[in-house]
């Protein structure tokens, strides 16, 4: 009985692979020996290389500056180009594949607790001014913790107060809603879910209550809308004092000279 190897060799035979056989072509000219040991320098090396350090690398005779200009042509059309950086040079992925070198990362980031009280005041008390979430807070809201939660993209700058001074307006985004999962504002925990987890202290105030945030985005009576000029920059700066005029210098009176002579009293003539 004929084994496994004998009956492959049988069927090799009774089936020839045609096999091509590759001929150089003498006419095709040999790659310059001095772009190769360029290509070696430059992919070997971890900073770009200066055409004097390269040419110290090179046999007697060559051109660098013709060599290295070839290699540059040479890999202009390819995934990775030579570039000359601050006169030196280097291998870099070619500029429009650049995207394919991006990393995305998400960076986390804790709230601080300012934050996370200002955050709840705008979400249970909208619209809202800045004054309005100190009254409730009892202490001054800094700027950046307003900047902080902008850049969230949770609230957003509703309007302007139609009160002395023209206060900004704070609600809540869509952003908010999908980050915390609430199909809509109605859904955030009233005072008994509150009490239930621990957030609020079980003997509070007779008369407290939570407000009922409303999903309404248009402007109410008492608000205006946002002027075309106002940036966020300009509405989150904190207003500038009136400066008070300087005052003027006070004159000070002059006691008149005395004519009699020091401790005498004056005679008659």
């Amino acid at each position: 009985m004929a084994s496994l190897a004998e009956k492959r060799m049988e069927e090799a035979e009774d089936h020839p692979i045609d096999q091509t056989i590759e001929v150089e072509n003498p006419e095709v000219e040999a790659r310059p020996e001095e772009l190769r040991l360029l290509e070696a320098l430059l992919f070997a090396s971890a900073e770009p290389i200066d055409q004097a350090t390269l040419a110290k690398r090179m046999p007697d005779g060559v051109d660098v500056k013709a060599a290295l200009a070839q290699l540059q042509a040479e890999y202009a059309p390819r995934g990775v180009n030579l570039v000359r950086v601050a006169n030196k040079w280097t291998f870099r992925t070619a500029g429009d594949l650049s995207w394919l070198m991006t990393r995305e990362s998400t960076e986390t980031r804790r709230l601080s607790r300012a934050a996370i009280e200002v955050l709840a005041i705008i979400a249970y008390h909208q619209p809202v001014t800045r004054a309005e979430i100190e009254d409730i807070r009892g202490v001054i809201t800094s700027k950046g913790t307003l900047d902080v939660l902008l850049e969230t993209g949770w609230i957003r700058p509703r309007g302007r107060r139609k009160t002395p001074g023209r206060p900004l307006t704070f609600g809540t985004t869509e952003a908010f809603l999908s980050q915390f999962s609430l199909e809509a504002l109605g859904d955030l925990p009233g005072l008994e879910e509150l009490k239930g987890t621990g957030l609020l202290d079980s003997r509070l105030p007779s008369g407290f209550s939570v407000p009922t945030p409303s999903d309404d985005v248009a402007l109410r009576e008492d608000e205006d809308p946002l002027e075309a000029g106002d940036s966020l920059e300009l509405l989150l700066a904190p207003a500038a004092e009136p400066e008070e005029p300087a005052a003027e210098p006070e004159e000070t009176p002059v006691a008149p000279e005395e004519t009699g002579g020091h401790g005498s009293e004056g005679s008659a003539s």
